[in-house]
């Protein structure tokens, strides 16, 4: 009964046009829905380059450092009495 129904609304010039823009306004909506997905992605991925690019400049400035510090304690007393520090 739905069946003949909904093919005897169709068979209307007007109500297939009424159809054709409630997909097309679908389409249209379900496309903006997904560029605002990918965009919110993109944002995330870039917080996370940017966060791994300050830890990575974190690390290498702390091994820097670490290859400038004295190697035993003599080496420490030498810079101490020179005024390195």
């Amino acid at each position: 009964m739905w069946a003949s129904f909904v093919v005897g609304i169709l068979a209307r010039p007007w109500a297939r046009r009424v159809v054709g823009v409630a997909l097309v306004a679908l389409t249209i909506t379900l496309f903006l829905i997904n560029l605002r997905r990918q965009g919110e992605r993109a944002g995330r991925a870039a917080e996370r380059l940017e966060t791994l690019e300050r830890i990575n400049d974190i690390q290498r400035r702390m091994l820097e450092g670490a290859s400038r510090r004295p190697r035993n304690r003599d080496d420490l007393l030498e810079r101490l009495r020179r005024g390195g520090f």
